[in-house]
């Protein structure tokens, strides 16, 4: 497989990655019994609840700034992510809107040096090309490619890191799998991912 990429460390968009089966039963009020939730950068149980099921960006970003060595908090990430505009935070109903393309590449851009581009409208076959251009592959995905067997809902909603792909499979780290086979390093057929893949998301060049 062309490698694409740096070699991506894997992080889940939750502090103990095996939270995402108990989320799905019982939603974001499971994550206060995550015992790592401090190391997320949250300041309470509450406020890593509510940003937790929130933040697959961030941890898609976690994951690229770690292959150039660098170490960040997720939810320091996504505050920092947010005074640019990239996630808006209504007050009233804690509700967060985001990850929103155009400050996101504003944020990585200035905080990183990253350069990153927003991309749509990309057919699924020609992401193998697009990372022969760029380190990663932000992809706008249905949630349920974590069982990729399964017809999803709809295209996008979630975002994984792709790290390399040919023109017959795609690599990529699912910050919300569910089990080792679905979070690091899955490998998926071009066609089966198209199912799920939503045509859009942001390239990154470390």
């Amino acid at each position: 497989m062309n490698t694409g990429a740096l070699a991506a460390p894997y992080f889940s968009q939750w502090e103990t990655a095996s939270m995402t089966l108990p989320v799905l039963e019982s939603g974001a009020c499971a994550l206060m019994n995550d015992p790592l939730w401090r190391q997320s950068g949250a300041e309470t149980g509450e406020e890593y609840a509510r940003w937790a099921v929130n933040i697959c960006g961030m941890a898609c970003l976690k994951m690229a700034l770690a292959a150039r060595g660098e170490t960040h908090r997720t939810i320091d990430l996504a505050r920092a992510c947010t005074t640019f505009g990239g996630y808006v935070v209504n007050e009233a109903d804690q509700s967060i809107k985001g990850l929103i393309y155009a400050p996101f590449v504003t944020f990585v851009g200035q905080s990183f040096g990253l350069k990153a581009e927003t991309i749509t409208n990309l057919p699924t076959t020609d992401i193998p090309d697009l990372l022969r251009r760029h380190t990663f592959f932000v992809a706008s995905v249905n949630s349920q490619i974590r069982w990729p067997d399964r017809e999803p809902p709809s295209r996008g909603g979630h975002l994984v890191l792709v790290t390399a792909a040919t023109p017959e499979t795609i690599r990529f780290h699912n910050p919300s799998g569910h089990d080792v086979r679905s979070q690091a390093d899955v490998v998926l057929s071009l066609s089966t991912f198209d199912r799920f893949f939503a045509n859009r998301g942001v390239a990154i060049t470390l």
